[in-house]
């Protein structure tokens, strides 16, 4: 009951523009979370936050993590940029496509070796050659020991799966 309560109200206060996935949105980039969520601040003064579509980039607390913070903040961080929308996430965020003064910065991070190309939620093939010359001149992350290198998607079910094992041995005890 509360997960349902929680789904009607988070879906109450997201945006209508959020909804659409063919929506364009412009805005003033105020705050980067991490190397693929920013958060921009409409003409309107509608704050939105945005995960940028077809990356992922490591976590905070991974190798690489908060160097991909600054490389998205030196692309985007308090500029205009124009977000075009794919989707919204189950956390109420908008997946897009962000551009700055008509750059590509979700292939930009790609291509500086920032971020890996999401496979699975991948919509643009050329993306994959910018992964492949990133890793084949070893850029950014792709410059690390291979055993830094765990994708982020992989880092995140390794961490769920410790904890629920760690919840798991203190319920045994």
């Amino acid at each position: 009951m509360y997960r349902l309560f929680f789904l009607m109200l988070t879906l109450a206060l997201t945006p209508a523009v959020h909804a659409r996935t063919d929506a364009r949105i412009s805005g003033y980039v105020i705050s980067i979370a991490d190397g693929d969520t920013l958060t921009l601040l409409t003409a309107e003064k509608e704050r939105v936050k945005v995960r940028l579509a077809e990356i992922d980039t490591p976590e905070k607390k991974q190798p690489y993590g908060q160097r991909a913070k600054q490389e998205l903040a030196s692309l985007a961080f308090n500029r205009n940029a124009e977000i075009s929308v794919m989707d919204t996430d189950r956390y109420g965020r908008v997946v897009g496509r962000v551009v700055v003064n008509q750059f590509d910065v979700n292939a930009e991070l790609v291509r500086r070796g920032a971020a890996w190309v999401y496979r699975d939620y991948l919509q643009r093939p050329e993306l994959i050659p910018l992964e492949a010359e990133a890793r084949r001149l070893r850029k950014g992350l792709w410059a690390l020991p291979e055993s830094e290198r765990t994708p982020p998607w992989q880092w995140r079910k390794e961490q769920r799966d410790n904890r629920a094992a760690a919840r798991l041995a203190a319920t045994e005890t």
